[in-house]
């Protein structure tokens, strides 16, 4: 950019909206995170009152300082959780941010009694100690996770709770952003008004154009946004985003800054003061070694150990189709693994013997790679029963004790699926497929083929053990939901 244009604009950040009294939080989140804490004092109490009386079982005057303690701990508890930024309103909602810092002041104020009780010879019962702490952890995150989930489904029913932001960018940008953003309601962010270079009045994506980058903090005090998002563009460089945000402090709105490497997640990403600048730095996926193999023997002992447990169900399934449809149980299909290496799937059959002579009769999917019909006349009335809650995918299994499939990845495609793909989707190819992933928990066949593969190319490039766990955890309430299965 000319320096001039960099003058034009820093001089346009000068710009700012009338002085006005610092405006207080919506009333959702300050309702959320009073409830928090609630929840989280509560929790503690709890937790106190059951190692007393699974400890002790009786109040003796041995037991009176521990009744104490347990009176105390929910004071303490919350202290705690508060000096580790567990209470922190950009953590309202999403991410595992806010779980991570209740872990770590548990951990700590286990750590710390464990270390005072050392250090001053203090005779603590251990039983008490190692009952209410832990359990006070757990009953914290159990609650915090409720409170979540209700969150969330109230973003869902359109119930507000939404955090109204302005987009700083490009049209193009800012559109794909606002369809994100109303896609996952989720995460809380709605955007109420947008910013760009020419402001010419006009509308992106539904959104009002109110200015260009000289209007922002008019822009937010306009609308009463509380939140700043500024997409990638040559125009704002850092003088001129330093500018932004230092008139953004007067009103306290927060100021995000979406990086040109979207899909790339914190993990890969670290902040490298180098010669006095801030340089991103992009670490490349682990597609190999250690986390890798600890991943594969994850997947092949919980593979194992779910196989013996659902032992009798997978009987009672087969002997159902059997009974229910003339043809075997199991459907075996040829699919496109790691690296491009075929294998053979296994399912249990939901369609009619004739289902792949029927299919030229059918129209394909709109997208024209993925092969998805709706109330498909070739599946059998048990078939759909499967199909919805995924029971017809639990043969898989067999495939992850293989070494053909992973527990989570992306969606093993067809072979001829992957005749058609470009460069840029072969990326899917470096992983083993999975039973489920964020394609599972994210629609399943309610998805677009472009948005299938862009939660695929997203797991490749930032999967980690933790994410798996998050992955499996939630796919129980997607496949229970049983939306987007046929």
């Amino acid at each position: 950019m000319l320096d001039g244009d960099t003058s034009s604009v820093a001089a346009g950040m000068s710009r700012e909206p009338p002085a006005h009294p610092m405006p207080r939080p919506p009333a959702w989140a300050v309702r959320y995170r009073l409830t928090v804490a609630v929840c989280d004092i509560v929790s503690a109490l709890l937790a106190g009152v059951t190692a007393v009386v699974i400890r002790f079982g009786e109040v003796t005057p041995y037991v009176v300082p521990y009744v104490i303690a347990s009176a105390a701990l929910p004071v303490v508890w919350a202290g705690i959780l508060g000096l580790h930024g567990a209470y922190d309103p950009r953590l309202i909602g999403v991410g595992a941010e806010e779980f991570r810092r209740v872990a770590r002041g548990g951990f700590t104020l286990i750590a710390g009694v464990a270390i005072a009780a050392y250090a001053t010879k203090t005779g603590v019962a251990r039983g008490y100690v190692l009952i209410a702490l832990p359990l006070a952890l757990v009953l914290t995150l159990g609650a915090r996770y409720g409170l979540r989930r209700r969150l969330h489904r109230r973003r869902a029913r359109g119930e507000g709770c939404m955090r109204r932001v302005v987009a700083v960018g490009h049209r193009t940008a800012i559109a794909e952003l606002v369809e994100t953003f109303r896609r996952e309601r989720y995460h809380g962010m709605e955007v109420v008004a947008a910013c760009v270079p020419s402001h010419a009045a006009g509308r992106v994506a539904d959104v009002p154009v109110l200015g260009d980058f000289t209007d922002v903090p008019l822009v937010v005090e306009q609308v009463r946004a509380d939140t700043v998002a500024v997409l990638a563009c040559p125009e704002l460089d850092g003088a001129a985003l330093r500018r932004l945000a230092w008139r953004l402090e007067r009103s306290r709105t927060d100021l995000v800054v979406a990086p040109a490497l979207m899909e790339v997640a914190g993990p890969r990403t670290t902040i490298r003061p180098v010669a006095g600048l801030p340089l991103l730095h992009v670490e490349h996926p682990e597609l190999a070694g250690g986390r890798r193999l600890i991943k594969d023997m994850f997947d092949r002992v919980v593979a194992a150990v779910a196989l013996v447990v659902l032992a009798p169900l997978l009987v009672v399934v087969a002997v159902a189709i059997r009974a229910t449809s003339p043809g075997p149980a199991l459907f075996r299909q040829r699919r496109v693994g790691k690296d491009g290496v075929e294998f053979t799937i296994l399912k249990f059959r939901t369609m009619r013997r004739d289902a792949e002579v029927r299919k030229i009769d059918l129209v394909s999917d709109a997208d024209g790679v993925l092969f998805k019909v709706r109330r498909d006349p070739r599946v059998t009335p048990l078939g759909a029963v499967l199909r919805r809650y995924s029971i017809d995918e639990l043969p898989q299994l067999v495939n992850v004790l293989r070494g053909d499939m992973s527990l989570v990845g992306p969606r093993p495609p067809l072979p001829g699926e992957v005749a058609r793909y470009g460069d840029d989707v072969r990326r899917r190819l470096v992983v083993r497929p999975g039973m489920t992933g964020l394609w599972q928990v994210n629609g399943r066949s309610d998805l677009s083929w472009e948005e299938s593969v862009r939660l695929d190319l997203r797991y490749v490039e930032n999967w980690s053990l933790m994410l798996d766990l998050q992955i499996l955890w939630k796919t129980w309430s997607a496949v229970a939901r049983g939306a987007g299965a046929y």
